[in-house]
């Protein structure tokens, strides 16, 4: 039985499904809500004015229905002072005005309503921008932070988690999380004159307010039945969304092979189809969230019945003044809306903590390639001798796609490595690169276990250029410095001469300060790769891995980097993945696989007088190149 590495066991254990599951949300979780108010924590300062701002307006508010009810009802319409109903002091900055200025009581009560509206609209505007700039600058970390973490992901995360999953989180997992926070800081705003209105009609008539408060359990149990009610059906929304996302970012990034294929009709039926689901998860939140405000408005012409009749009562009976009837009515909006908004904030609520709850797992998710806790340092410059011993690995341990591996490349050598598709030629190059982890004392850079190798270490020592080339947006320059401070445009430049890639850049608009379109498509395929090797040797690598570069290169253009590739080759160990027999025929040695096992290693000549599988592949797939050249 072969020994397993720990990482080996974790890579074997990992439940990548756990990551595309369906999370329902829990209302109540405190210890998530805990966490999402700590990216708050660096903008408390902004958040502690924000709510002092909200303070003063919800305090002003109140004033100005006391205006309303008080002092212009009781004082200066009815006349009426006598009331024990309390007015904070209004009636008598009321006459002091009217003293002060020598006006009307009317303009006087006009002039103060004026000015309480303007403070009001001013700490409102003021808090709203405080609260929105706080909430948005603890999610612009939480999303920079959930970025950098999925960057640390190893490829083997990437190879089982759909990319439209991940991008949810990033997007619209981060943006419910806004709408939530936001909400909450409305409710703080409404809770404020809520509990002064309370107070005040205590004050005023217990009975009727008793009667009143009679309500809001109501309005309690309704909010629990909606909830019950909404909590599955948002999570559908939410998992609905997520696939939309996956299917629309396969069909965007394969739009040509859906094209060549005339797959337009059906990727749109299908696309249609999840959007249906959608739809109707989405309509039916509707349908319950119409019903609850519609309730909601009909308790509150209930609430407004009873102050009209009881009120009504009390002022035949002078147990209490008109302005108190009117101020019952201002203040019952201010003793629900916190209510109802409660109410309409659940919804958001629930998309929050599923979109919560999948943020912090895609956080939480420590998958990553084992680094060693002691790791060796490498010399400034490495030999170059690169070893496969024994190796066995699998994607999937139960599948193995690599079986006892064994080869030494010396310093300076060509390895050349052919084989059918799925041998398992990417695979070791995968490895060499430190994405995946394997087993101790089976790969060697120098001599020196890999697992013993900070995996960054290992990577800046190593130039990969693949068939599939990724351009990056930004200038010529930009992709093929990629940040690097020690490549100068000085170095950039003479590496793109070295490859042939100056003449074609040169004769772009701006040379290489030209802006490359999404994934280069203002770039031929042969002048990717050439862009492609700039970049590998611009960077310097003792060891170079040309993965299947060559094959989608056109006669021409591979005549023109071949003077290049033989430069760049020179003086570095190399590991060349690729179908043009003149690339393999300079080899020193060529390694065939086949179902990931060594079938055949050798030179060139040794193996095609071996008469075996490499002579097979070479009169399948090089016969008609040996012709041409």
């Amino acid at each position: 039985m072969s020994r397993r590495t720990q990482a080996s066991q974790v890579r074997a254990e990992t439940d990548h499904g756990m990551f595309d599951a369906e999370l329902s949300g829990t209302v109540l979780n405190l210890q998530l809500l805990r966490r999402i108010v700590g990216w708050l924590e660096p903008f408390k300062i902004r958040l502690a004015f924000s709510a002092v701002l909200i303070l003063a307006a919800s305090c002003v508010t109140v004033m100005m229905e006391i205006i309303i009810s008080r002092v212009l009802v009781d004082y200066i319409i009815v006349g009426e002072m006598s009331s024990h109903m309390p007015d904070l002091g209004m009636i008598a900055l009321t006459r002091w005005v009217e003293s002060y200025l020598g006006i009307e009581p009317i303009f006087a009560a006009g002039l103060l309503f004026l000015l309480a509206m303007c403070v009001t609209a001013v700490a409102g505007h003021a808090h709203r921008l405080t609260l929105i700039s706080a909430i948005v600058n603890a999610l612009r970390d939480l999303r920079q932070d959930l970025f950098a973490h999925l960057e640390r992901r190893p490829s083997s995360f990437y190879d089982k988690v759909p990319t439209g999953r991940i991008m949810t989180r990033v997007t619209n997992d981060v943006e419910a999380l806004y709408e939530m926070l936001r909400g909450m800081g409305a409710l703080v705003g409404e809770f404020v004159p809520f509990l002064v209105a309370l107070t005040i009609m205590l004050s005023t008539s217990v009975k009727l307010t008793l009667i009143l408060l009679l309500l809001v359990p109501v309005v309690g149990i309704a909010t629990h039945f909606f909830r019950n009610a909404t909590q599955e059906i948002f999570r559908l929304v939410r998992n609905t969304v997520s696939s939309l996302n996956q299917n629309l970012q396969e069909n965007l990034s394969g739009m040509q092979v859906v094209q060549l294929n005339d797959r337009q009709a059906r990727n749109l039926d299908e696309y249609t189809q999840i959007n249906q689901r959608n739809l109707g998860y989405e309509n039916r939140s509707i349908d319950l969230s119409t019903a609850y405000g519609a309730f909601n408005d009909s308790l509150a012409a209930v609430g407004l019945g009873i102050i009209i009749w009881y009120g009504g009562g009390a002022v035949v009976q002078d147990e209490m003044s008109l302005g108190g009837v009117i101020l019952f009515t201002r203040f019952m909006n201010m003793l629900f809306t916190p209510v109802v908004m409660l109410g309409e904030q659940l919804n958001v609520l629930f998309r929050a903590m599923a979109s919560g709850e999948r943020i912090f797992q895609a956080l939480d998710w420590d998958e990553q390639i084992h680094e060693p806790t002691h790791p060796v340092e490498l010399p400034a410059r490495l030999r170059g001798k690169v070893e496969f011993r024994d190796l066995t690995f699998g994607y999937s341990p139960a599948v193995p796609i690599l079986k006892g591996v064994s080869v030494v490349i010396q310093p300076g050598e060509k390895l050349a490595i052919v084989g059918p598709t799925g041998s398992g030629k990417s695979t070791m190059i995968r490895l060499l690169g430190r994405f995946y982890d394997f087993d101790r004392d089976r790969i060697f850079l120098d001599d020196i276990d890999l697992n013993d190798l900070r995996s960054q270490d290992v990577r800046s020592r190593i130039g990969v250029v693949l068939q599939d080339f990724h351009i990056f947006s930004g200038s010529i320059l930009d992709n093929i410095i990629l940040g690097n401070p020690k490549i100068s445009r000085e170095r950039a430049i003479e590496a793109a001469k070295t490859v042939n890639a100056h003449e074609f850049i040169e004769r772009l608009p701006e040379g290489y300060d030209s802006i490359l379109v999404e994934r280069g498509a203002n770039l031929s395929q042969g002048q990717r790769q050439l862009l492609a090797f700039a970049r590998v040797l611009a960077a310097d690598p003792e060891i170079l891995i040309l993965d299947e570069a060559t094959a989608s290169i056109d006669t021409e253009t591979e005549r023109l980097i071949q003077d290049g590739l033989r430069k760049l080759m020179t003086g570095r160990t190399s590991i060349l993945i690729a179908h043009r027999l003149q690339t393999i025929q300079e080899a020193d040695q060529v390694l065939v696989l086949h179902h990931g096992v060594v079938r055949e290693l050798g030179t060139h000549a040794a193996l095609l007088a071996l008469k075996g599988l490499y002579y097979t592949l070479h009169e399948l797939q090089f016969q008609d190149v040996s012709i041409d050249e």
